[in-house]
């Protein structure tokens, strides 16, 4: 999960270096290629993945939420940003394209001090000592027994369960009705005016 942000975050910074340089290149095409690097970036579902992994139980519902609202809050400086009274400017336009590798970059350098979450260390590696001094180095010292025990039951309950293909899942009749709604929402989202505002 780590190493995968960590790459993420280092495709942002080269797709952001791209657009701010197009200006001095004069290339529309380092633009275009700047905008479909930060389109094919993990960054939503691995920050809700890693975030979830690593918060404890109570809060990580309050943890999930951060992505959204971080999201909300991105569109609304890079709005502020790009008034011409400030980043908007023929001169500056290339700073506020390439001011998404701010935050990038930001993790980049935050993100090494950070454990590896504790459900990937025993669920995928099976290191159980590192979960638990990764679940000390999040959480505190305390008793943490039973956040291990449900990760154990979580682990146990995956063996047991069949993986399924992308082909299989849409081919797979009981998943049908939940498959057609996430394609609804999903491709809905644009219409929903968070872009306008």
């Amino acid at each position: 999960r780590k190493k995968c942000l960590l790459c993420n975050n280092l495709l942002m910074i080269v797709a952001a270096s791209i657009m701010g340089c197009s200006k001095i290149a004069q290339s529309f095409e380092m633009i275009l290629i700047g905008r479909f690097m930060c389109g094919i970036s993990l960054c939503v579902p691995l920050h809700h993945q890693y975030v979830g992994e690593i918060s404890p139980k109570k809060l990580r519902g309050f943890a999930n939420s951060t992505s959204s609202f971080f999201w909300t809050l991105g569109k609304a400086v890079g709005q502020i940003s790009g008034q011409r009274e400030l980043l908007g400017s023929q001169s500056l336009w290339p700073m506020l394209m390439a001011s998404c590798g701010l935050p990038a970059l930001v993790q980049l350098v935050t993100l090494p001090f950070f454990p590896e979450s504790p459900p990937y260390l025993l669920m995928h590696k099976g290191d159980q000592e590192g979960c638990k001094k990764a679940i000390r180095q999040l959480w505190g010292e305390g008793h943490h027994q039973a956040d291990i025990d449900d990760i154990m039951k979580e682990k146990a309950t995956m063996e047991n369960t069949k993986i399924l293909s992308v082909l299989e899942l849409v081919k797979e009749p009981a998943f049908r009705w939940q498959l057609y709604m996430i394609v609804i929402l999903t491709a809905t989202v644009q219409l929903c005016g968070i872009n306008a505002v």
